[in-house]
Formats: C-alpha cells, structure tokens, sequence
C-alpha cells in the first residue's frame, strides 16, 4: 500500500475486491460443477443407436408431433429450413410455419417454392395471440401448414402453432435452423419411453457456419472461417453439452432452447404458454412449468439429449452478436424478477435453489461482478491499495477457469459424440478455446452489462438480426 490513504478507504477497497474474488470462485464453482455432473452424465449414458434402431423400435409407437416454426424476416433461410423439416425421418409429423406479419419476401418464397393454397381449418384458441389472417396448404405435400398472422413477436406466433396444431407433442424450431434427420425420432424417445413424466426435451444446437447445406440437410460438417463465430462453436459447447446436460442429470433444467424444444401440448396450454413480449421466452415457458407441476404437486421431468442436433446460423459481425447477447441477458434478467417468488422457496425444492440460485450467480450478479473486476482490481492496484498477490490471483482465477471449462467442454463432446472427425479441426478448436478468455469473454460481458441497463430501462427493442443465409454455405 502506499502512504495516504485513510484505513477506511483501503478496508473498502479490499472488501469490494474479496467480493468481486469471491463472485468469480461462485461461478467458478458452479461450472466446475456442472462439468463435473456432464462427465459423469454422459459415462453412463448408453451408446447412441443408430437411427435405423430407432425406427425399428419406435417407428409403429411414436406419437405425432407437430413443428411449429415462428418465422419474421427469414426470406434467406426459411425454404431451407422447411425442406430440412420436411424431410425428417419421423413416421407422423406437420411442420407449421407461422409468418408472423414479416416485412421481407418471406411468405411469398414458401408460396412460390412449395406452391401454396388458402384453406379453411378449424383450430383451438387455448392460447391468445394476435389475428391470423390466412392458413396455406401445400397441393405438393400434406405436412406442410403456413400461418399468415399479424406481427406479435416470437411467442405470440408460438402461441399461434400451439393452438393450430392437433397433435399432442409439438416441437418449435427456429425459421432460421436445420435439424438432422433423425432429430426428432431421439428427441420423441423420451416421451415414449416415460409417457407418463415427460413433458419437455430439449436438444442440441451447434453453429452451421462453415459446414455445408444441400436440401436442406448438413452434408459436411466444417467449422466456421470468421474467428467470432469459431468462438461461439464453443460458447455453444459450453451451454448446451456441459450446462444443460448438468442441470437435467438432476431434474432442474431451467432452459429448452427456443431454437429447438419439444413440449407436450396439453402441459404448455395449461401454464399459460409462451409469455407474449417477453425477450427470454424459452426460458419463461421453462420456469412457467416448473412451477405449474409443481404448484399442482405433479411428478414431471424435464431433459436435455444430446443426440438430436439443430444446426443454426451464428451471428458473424460483432453489431449484431452486441444486440443477440444484450437481448439474453435482458430475458435472463426478466425472467428471474417476474418469478422471483421462487428463489430459495423451499416448496419449489432443488429448481428454487439449485435453478434459480444458478440463474443469480451466473446472469444477475456474473455480469456486474466481472466488469467491476476488470475495472477496479487493476486500479486499486496501481493507487497502491492492494498487493500485486491481489491482483495476480484474481487475474489468475479468471482465466485460469475460463480455459480450463472450455478445453473441458471440447473433450467431453469429443469423446462423447464425435462431431469433428478431423485433427486439425480440433486443433483449432482447442485454440479457439484458449483465445476466446482472452478478449472476446471480456466483450461478452460488457455487452451483457448493456443488456442490464436496458433492463433497468425497460428497454424491450428487439434488434435487427441481419442473416447472410445457411444456404450460401454451401458453396
């Protein structure tokens, strides 16, 4: 220390850095844990069958499933996305994509390519939503349904489907996504295996940048060129391998991405459906069953497979991954305050603590806490107020963690799953999972700050996500 400053002053000091230290172990905890869980989690899965094992054991008993694809501006990837659907192996499904009220050529690209018709069907309002104007047909094929509706946002037009449809599951896909073939025959597997206590799976969703699309279908897999969405391959890892995994293991996921989830129809319309204006609404239609079942003393699961996969479009321009990552904090942040009643109840058991209490750590104070830490340990350090120890450990615990987690996630899907065959691709990817805690976690971060401020002030603008088109991939 040195001489000037007031006992006070430097007692503050080394309190808010032993805070912002001890938030970092919090979560440095929490991913240990969940990696933890994962690995253990997948050593005693048993090994993924093939899909023709599938069919032949599931094929006569799978349920219907109808998949319900929101689709607002997505001209460039919609007709891929429907073709990729359309040609799923799954004995007795529907793909109903709903055009809510899009400004581009969205509705008039699938009227063009599958040569749609005006038709009368009869349907359910379980679920409010705003008008639909008209319901097309395809002459060409029986499965495809397009709902033409005015713009409500994204779970307005899922509330729309979810009334629309008939069958007792429904699966909602992003317009902008392209799911494997058998994709929806593992993720049904739950269900038919536990009829009684599933009510929500969820899948996998990797980053399609850099593979390539034919009809509608990844051919090869290939990573991204553009070094910021390489490193959301790994974010993706991270999430979605790890986290969930984790979380399901003991029955307290908190989130079914809304990119690619499948729901019993009958439990959804009951909670209330997905939440109209909400920016996390896949996580509040998580929470919103949790503790519906729960409130009504009802044994469920709710879990993550990572066989079925969904390949996506990653942002590749640092604007428009800025206005992705502020808007999921913005639903993460939204989502803990509306229910807020459930943290640390003890009637909402392990999802009140374990759920919610992760959802604090890592959204509600992991932000705040990491920015404040690269802001205020540095200057401490150099008006002389803490030790250079201080400051070495802290900068230690950052990235110490940061690689480890990631380096982890990649041999846990590695090892697992398979889904890079190639050596040099994992080359990169092990690089990628090194740099990525240099720099680009730290931006990540701020972003989510902003994603706090626009909270604070009600700030519900979606922003724009320019797409440069699965489909040009494949060049």
């Amino acid at each position: 220390m040195i001489s000037g400053w007031t006992d006070e002053i430097v007692l503050t000091a080394t309190i808010i850095a032993w805070i912002i230290i001890a938030s970092g172990m919090a979560q440095t905890l929490v991913y240990l844990l969940q990696l933890v869980i994962a690995g253990y989690a997948l050593s005693q899965r048993p090994p993924v069958a093939r899909s023709a094992l599938l069919w032949h054991r599931y094929g006569d008993v799978a349920p219907p499933i109808a998949l319900i694809v929101p689709a607002y501006n997505e001209e460039l990837n919609v007709v891929e996305s429907v073709h990729s659907m359309l040609a799923l192996e799954y004995p007795n499904f529907e793909v109903i994509v709903i055009n809510d009220g899009s400004k581009d050529q969205t509705l008039q690209r699938l009227v063009d390519v599958f040569k749609l018709v005006k038709f009368q069907r009869p349907y359910e309002e379980a679920l409010t939503h705003a008008p639909i104007r008209s319901l097309y047909s395809s002459p060409t094929t029986e499965r495809l349904l397009v709902v033409d509706k005015e713009n409500g946002g994204k779970a307005d037009a899922q509330n729309a489907g979810i009334n629309v449809c008939r069958a007792p599951i429904f699966c909602v896909i992003d317009g902008d996504s392209i799911l494997e073939p058998d994709a929806l025959i593992r993720a049904a597997q739950p269900f038919i295996d536990d009829p009684e206590y599933t009510i929500a799976v969820g899948g996998t969703i990797r980053i399609a940048n850099g593979s390539r699309i034919e009809s509608g279908r990844v051919t090869k897999i290939g990573l991204p060129t553009k070094l910021l969405a390489l490193f959301q391959v790994i974010e993706y890892l991270r999430a979605f391998l790890m986290a969930r995994l984790a979380w399901s293991r003991i029955n307290t996921l908190m989130l079914v991405s809304g990119a690619f989830g499948v729901f019993r129809r009958a439990e959804v319309a009951a909670a209330g459906g997905f939440t109209k204006g909400s920016m996390g609404e896949d996580l509040d239609l998580v929470i919103k069953l949790h503790r519906h079942m729960m409130d009504n003393g009802r044994k469920y699961r709710i879990q993550f497979i990572p066989e079925p996969v969904c390949w996506t479009e990653a942002p590749e321009t640092l604007g428009v991954l800025a206005r992705q990552r502020s808007r999921w904090q913005r639903g993460a942040l939204e989502c803990f305050f509306r229910y807020r009643s459930m943290f640390f109840n003890p009637r909402y058991g392990r999802v009140g603590f374990l759920g919610f209490g992760h959802i604090f750590i890592v959204d509600v104070l992991g932000p705040i806490a990491e920015v404040l830490g690269y802001i205020l340990m540095p200057a401490f350090w150099l008006l002389g107020m803490l030790s250079f120890d201080y400051l070495l450990a802290f900068t230690a615990l950052v990235f110490t963690y940061g690689v480890c987690v990631s380096v982890c996630s990649l041999i846990l899907e590695e090892a697992e799953l398979q889904k890079f065959p190639r050596a040099r691709d994992l080359a990169i990817l092990t690089a990628a999972a090194v740099l990525e805690n240099f720099g680009y976690r730290q931006i990540n971060n701020l972003w989510r700050v902003k994603g706090y401020w626009q909270y604070l002030r009600a700030d519900q603008s979606w922003g724009e996500m320019t797409r440069t088109g699965l489909a040009s991939d494949k060049k």
